[in-house]
This record gives structure tokens, sequence and C-alpha cells, in this order.
């Protein structure tokens, strides 16, 4: 019976690839949709995830985009009915259809705000392996800020680290070239993720042409210095050398408002340290901290670099 089952779907999808290969895109589109409804109502959720994710890639291929990204919604619709779990598999093809969609049309956002939501685990971020995938295909087409952000969940610091480089000796100052790596590593450690805010320090100090003959620690940059002695100290636990630090680089920890709001919120989550009562919550910078540890939503921006450089506030992701 199984194996009649998988005959009678391979036969109705040869049928419909027919159908798209002929240009016939309407009808299969709706011919897709129908067998959707029929599939889900008898749970059959199997077939009408391979049938789905088919018939999106071949509509896709052929630029027809908003019956493609239909499809692909339809597909995490049925990866959460399902209760299909995160899987490398599933992320991949997520991620493969998210690329072949054009970035100009609505259900493309639509696309990758749902399947973030079907990856979510406890900590309410999205699966780091999807968050990966799609910063770089972002990244590949040069919208920085949006890479940027997810990025911050992908737990892949080298990748991250990589992809400012590119970012600052193309389109950043020379002078620009520290606060790259400062925002990445501060905003890591708002959320949590010492390793990742190391390795993409690690990489960033170690891999970019202008940095690396340093050698250092101590580097040329006493911002870059700062930082490391930060993860060194929040390593050790080391409070006093924490508020010591704060002192000691007050200089270039003004050079960017944002640092000190930071480093308030790495004061609390590392060393217990509580923000004082007069540092309003609510206020912008509140706000820009909610943005980036909150849920994470997609950009539309057509200024995509202009999100880092000078290690601008991250729009907020509401």
């Amino acid at each position: 019976m199984a194996g009649r089952g998988e005959r009678g779907v391979s036969r109705v999808l040869d049928k419909l690839e027919a159908s798209v290969n002929s240009g016939q895109y309407y009808e299969a589109h709706q011919m897709y949709r129908t067998l959707y409804f029929r599939y889900l109502s008898q749970k059959k959720y199997t077939d009408l995830l391979q049938l789905l994710y088919k018939g999106s890639s071949l509509l896709l291929q052929r630029d027809q985009q908003g019956s493609g990204a239909d499809l692909a919604i339809l597909l995490i619709e049925v990866l959460t009915k399902s209760e299909t779990k995160p899987c490398h598999e599933w992320i991949d093809k997520i991620s493969k259809l998210f690329e072949k969609m054009n970035s100009s049309i609505p259900e493309r956002e639509t696309f990758l705000t749902n399947a973030v939501k079907w990856s979510m685990d406890n900590n309410k971020k999205g699966h780091p392996l999807l968050h990966k995938k799609i910063a770089e295909i972002y990244w590949q087409e040069k919208k920085f800020t949006s890479a940027h952000r997810h990025f911050l969940h992908s737990s892949d610091g080298a990748a991250y680290a990589n992809m400012l480089i590119e970012l600052h000796t193309t389109n950043g100052l020379k002078s620009e070239i520290d606060l790259f790596i400062a925002q990445a590593v501060l905003q890591c450690l708002c959320l949590r993720n010492i390793q990742m805010a190391t390795e993409a320090f690690n990489k960033y100090t170690g891999s970019h042409p202008t940095i690396k003959n340093d050698k250092g620690p101590p580097y040329l940059f006493p911002l870059l210095n700062f930082l490391w002695f930060l993860l060194r100290a929040i390593e050790q636990k080391h409070v006093i050398q924490f508020k010591i630090l704060r002192s000691c680089y007050a200089i270039s920890i003004k050079r960017d408002p944002n640092y000190s709001v930071y480093l308030d919120t790495i004061g609390r989550i590392w060393f217990g340290i509580e923000i004082p009562q007069d540092k309003n919550p609510n206020s912008i910078f509140g706000g820009l901290l909610k943005s980036i540890i909150g849920d994470v939503d997609v950009d539309t921006s057509d200024e995509e670099g202009d999100g880092l450089r000078k290690s601008a506030p991250i729009p907020d992701l509401d």
C-alpha cells in the first residue's frame, strides 16, 4: 500500500512538473493548491511537504515569484502543523527557496518571518543554522544590515567577522576599523554569547589586512585592547577589572553613545551590576537593546551598508 501511494505521488509530481515545463504556470499553481488542501485534510504531511517544496522550487526557477512564494509559505505552515522539528534537511531547503525568491516581493519577508518562527526553540530566537544561512544569502546580496541581524543569532563568529572585514574594507573609513568589530562583540555579549563574541574578535583581528600585522595584543587601536581585556574579564568573572576597564578606556567608549548602554547591560548580565535607576529602560537606547535581543524580523531598507557604519544603532526589529 505504501509503495502504491509513493508511486501515486510520484506520478502527480511528474504531471505537475510537465505542466510547469510547458508554461502552464497558473494551472499548475492551482493544482498544487488543490492537492495541498486534499493532502492536508488527510494529514499526508510527508507527501504534502514533498509536493510543496518541489512545486515552489519549479515555479521560482521559472521566475513565477508570486506562485512559488505562495507554495513556499504553505510549506512552512505544513512544517508547523506537522510539528516537524528543525533539522539540517529542512533548513537547507528553506534557505534554497529563500535564495531563489526575488528580494523585491513582499512574500519573501513573510516566508522568512514564518520560517524563523517555525525554527524557534525555548530561547525564541530561531535556529542558529537557519540564521547563518539567511545571513550568508543577505551577505551575498550585499544587504549587510539584514545579514548583520541574522549573524547575531547564528553562533558563527568567524563567518560574521569575515563579513565585517569585507564591509569595512569596501565601505568603511580607515578610522572606523575598530568600530565595526566593537559593535559586533558588544552585541554578542548582550545576547549572552561570549563564545561567539570571542570567535568574532579573534577572526576579525587575525584576518583583517590592516590589523593582522599588529600581532596584538596589544593593538594599535585602544578600542581593540579594551575589547580584548573585556573578554578576559568576563571569562575570569573579574568585576573589579570590568569597572577599571570602563574608567581607563572612557575616551574610546565615548566614541559611540551606544557603547555605554551595551556595557551597562553586559555589567548586569555577566557581573550582576544593577543598571542605575536614572537610566530609563524605555529610552531610545533601551529600545535599541530590545531590538537586538528581541525577536528577529527582516529588513527592507535600501541603505544596507549604512546601518553598520560608525557602529550606528540597529533599526528596530519590531
